[in-house]
């Protein structure tokens, strides 16, 4: 482990072009969302800096911007901690989600055509992979893919909009109950690629509504476990 608790190949490669800030802002809000960086953790800008190969000043103005989003706390003296969700936070969010996702699921299964359901049939089978390897920052990213694929097949671009809003909390929050979820996560994709095949937009509709209140749930069980 890094001096600042971050696993050996962890830190992200900053990619060109761009601003520097944004760059660094990028890497850590990654860092921060895959849980390399964990809830509560502190930041030292000194030590981020050199894992990034900047100097200070992008840094600072990057958890400055974190800070501004919630995603870091920045307390007087102490320094800057990565931000620790309430549960009332995570439920607010998830919630949101549920709606947002609930209603894509309807409009996908309106809308669908082969190649949208050939590429969701694809995303399922990589995630399964995944889940049997034990792997479950792929678990999570293919969740987050398939999740997004279903938006896009949505065809509503102020629903995408609103639901990029949240991708990235969600996949926050997810992240620490993936391996709970675990195979009948997969399941329940697969359950919902059949609607969507099916052109059934209720049921589309209802198993998106329980797939997502599942996941709310296993978060706040993880915290009673």
């Amino acid at each position: 482990m890094l001096s600042t608790g971050l696993p050996q190949g962890a830190v992200p490669k900053l990619e060109r072009p761009g601003p520097l800030r944004d760059r660094v802002y990028e890497a850590l809000l990654e860092l921060i969302t895959t849980r390399a960086l964990q809830p509560g953790q502190h930041l030292v800008e000194s030590e981020l800096a050199g894992h990034l190969g900047v100097s200070r000043q992008p840094v600072r103005e990057a958890l400055q911007r974190l800070n501004t989003e919630g995603w870091v706390d920045l307390r007087p003296a102490q320094g800057a901690f990565v931000h620790e969700p309430t549960e009332e936070e995570a439920d607010q969010l998830l919630t949101v989600r549920t709606l947002l996702e609930a209603e894509a699921a309807r409009l996908a299964a309106a809308n669908a055509n082969s190649a949208g359901l050939t590429a969701l049939e694809t995303l399922c089978a990589e995630g399964e992979k995944a889940v049997e390897a034990d792997d479950v920052d792929g678990a999570v990213a293919m969740n987050a893919r398939f999740h997004a694929k279903i938006m896009e097949l949505a065809g509503n671009a102020v629903l995408a909009e609103l639901a990029a809003q949240v991708d990235r909390r969600v996949r926050w929050y997810y992240t620490p109950v993936a391996r709970r979820r675990g195979h009948q996560s997969w399941i329940e994709h697969r359950e919902l690629i059949a609607a969507i095949a099916d052109r059934d937009e209720g049921r589309a509709t209802q198993l998106m509504r329980e797939h997502t209140e599942h996941t709310r749930r296993s978060y706040h069980a993880r915290a009673r476990s």
